[in-house]
């Protein structure tokens, strides 16, 4: 079994939809390993996400991810990624299809709701940042 790392970002615990997006993954089969919630500093959103740091929205983007709680989950299973990623959905909630995580309750781009790993080496990766 692999693990990966999941997020649900500031908008998802606000809204109140936590229990039925971590609903969404138990229902798939997949094991809840770690969760814990907290209100990440800049710098670790900065680092976490170092690779789009070029892009325009970078810097509000860690602004709103760093505003308020998230909830940081090891989910663990087979062909975990894919699983996961295919839960989850396109990361723009428009072309998001119906069924997934974003597409049923994702407003727009910026409030996507969770992050998930992309690959076993940033699943690994992020795992350490964030259960550091």
């Amino acid at each position: 079994m692999s693990s990966t790392y999941i997020m649900i970002k500031p908008e998802g615990v606000k809204r109140g939809i936590v229990g039925k997006i971590i609903q969404r993954f138990e229902d798939k089969g997949l094991v809840l390993k770690r969760i814990t919630s907290k209100i990440p500093t800049k710098e670790l959103v900065r680092e976490h996400y170092a690779h789009l740091s070029t892009k325009p929205f970078f810097e509000s983007m860690v602004n709103k991810l760093s505003s308020d709680i998230v909830v940081c989950m090891e989910w663990e299973g087979k062909d975990i990624i894919d699983v996961t990623r295919s839960l989850i959905g396109a990361t723009n909630p428009i072309l998001a299809s119906p069924g997934t995580i974003r597409g049923d309750w994702a407003l727009d781009i910026d409030n996507n709701l969770v992050h998930g790993s992309d690959s076993a080496e940033n699943a690994k990766r992020e795992l350490d940042l964030w259960f550091a």
